[in-house]
């Protein structure tokens, strides 16, 4: 991709307001394809309005989903698992991981034949690890070296399996249970560690017949799913650049609405209260089945810290923000077992590092992970984000906390997630603005 837009940082006063960020990514593509799947009227409030969401919205479209947009909210008259149909040209998902992963996944368990592709970046994605339990369900799908486009050829009814996830992976337990929902039998995926449960929830639900017992999901093939009323929670991810904001820049005080809670997805609050984060949990709720709370963050000296392994799958997305908490707390900060950063949008270790050793940050790279000394100012500089939205945002940030002007090179992916970024961070009083990369 080449990029046009760059962030111009600069430091300024303390970050103050409330905002609500943009709907939880990950549920607004769920919300889509279930809705797309189930029999009935959906309707969903808050989607994201992301480009990831916005490509999943389309390649449903094309397989014949009849969604309508009015803002923020949706409204999805589904026809039942029978009222999709093969799209006459190949599905792109942009730069889309989760939507090329699940939406395989619920292709293949409807018998339908399509090609899904992407932008660069997700061509390069290994995707072998839903390729396999796929075709050991009956699934005639391919890649080219086990990377997109991924070419599915329909009409094969998939039958239930036992699958042992070799890898802890939320993206490809969903796949696997996406194509159970319409194959014959049972499809049970044990889990070796826990990970994100949104579909098993959303699932719930649709009225899917779907439960947990110990280390295993278990899904009866064939259940029907009735439309049903949805109401999107604020993205944990979208809140993590803002608590790390908070946390940083000094004489800040933020408060996040109707913040997504799911326990499996806010594995940075622990590392960043472990950091000494002044992070407070407010009016804690069940919203559609899924947690929701407010949140208030204000500055506080972090400290280095050394973060469990065990840690790092409930935080695994927010781990950009995490390099630059290290990068401005005080003392050594150790991250091991994180080598799932390098296969993400982009190496997020090697962008990360590179780009706060670039700001004056002493980091030593490690093939699982890193080792960062931290200091309370960096220095300023430019920096490449290399088409990562997360890591753009997280050196946006940290270039709230230099000395001198910071320039983030190759940001416009960050509508994929986060459309409006620099709009929010302004109204608290960030100096982030986008210019030309020119």
């Amino acid at each position: 991709m080449s990029s046009r837009k760059c962030f111009k940082v600069r430091a300024g006063q303390g970050l103050n307001g409330a905002l609500r960020v943009p709907g939880d990514k990950s549920i607004s593509h769920r919300s889509l394809m279930l809705g797309s799947m189930a029999q009935g009227k959906t309707r969903v409030r808050g989607l994201l309005m992301g480009e990831d969401v916005l490509a999943t919205l389309g390649a449903m479209r094309s397989c014949g989903a009849d969604i309508q947009l009015h803002d923020d909210r949706v409204t999805i008259n589904g026809r039942g698992a029978g009222g999709l149909s093969d799209p006459a040209q190949a599905l792109d998902l942009g730069n889309s991981g989760t939507g090329m992963r699940l939406l395989s996944g619920m292709l293949a368990g409807l018998g339908i034949s399509a090609t899904l592709t992407g932008d660069d970046s997700l061509r390069s994605r290994p995707m072998t690890r839903i390729l396999l339990p796929l075709q050991a369900m009956g699934a005639d799908i391919s890649g080219h070296d086990g990377r997109p486009p991924l070419v599915l050829r329909g009409g094969r009814k998939l039958h239930g399996i036992d699958y042992e996830l070799p890898v802890a992976s939320a993206q490809v337990k969903s796949c696997v249970l996406l194509a159970g929902l319409n194959a014959e039998g049972v499809t049970r995926v044990v889990e070796p560690i826990r990970t994100r449960d949104h579909t098993e929830n959303m699932l719930r639900s649709f009225g899917c017949d779907i439960r947990r017992d110990q280390d295993t999901w278990i899904l009866q093939g064939g259940s029907r799913l009735q439309g049903c009323e949805l109401d999107v929670p604020g993205d944990f991810s979208s809140s993590a650049f803002f608590l790390l904001a908070g946390s940083v820049v000094p004489d800040s005080e933020i408060r996040l609405d109707h913040v997504g809670m799911n326990e499996l997805r806010t594995g940075l609050l622990r590392i960043f209260e472990a950091m000494g984060a002044d992070i407070s949990i407010l009016d804690h709720r069940i919203v559609g089945g899924e947690p929701v709370a407010d949140l208030e963050v204000r500055t506080a000296g972090l400290r280095g810290i050394e973060i469990p392994p065990e840690w790092v799958p409930d935080a695994i997305d927010e781990f950009p923000a995490v390099f630059v908490a290290a990068a401005l707390a005080e003392g050594e900060t150790v991250i091991r077992g994180a080598e799932e950063l390098r296969v993400k949008e982009s190496d997020r270790i090697s962008v990360m590092l590179n780009g706060l050793r670039q700001l004056g940050a002493r980091v030593e790279e490690r093939p699982d992970g890193a080792v960062i000394q931290g200091r309370r100012r960096l220095d300023g500089g430019v920096v490449d984000a290399e088409d990562d939205h997360r890591c753009a945002m997280s050196l946006a940030v940290a270039g709230l906390c230099c000395s001198e002007p910071v320039v983030v090179k190759s940001v416009d992916n960050v509508a994929t997630s986060f459309p409006g970024f620099e709009a929010a961070m302004a109204r608290l009083g960030g100096n982030i603005e986008v210019v030309d990369a020119g």
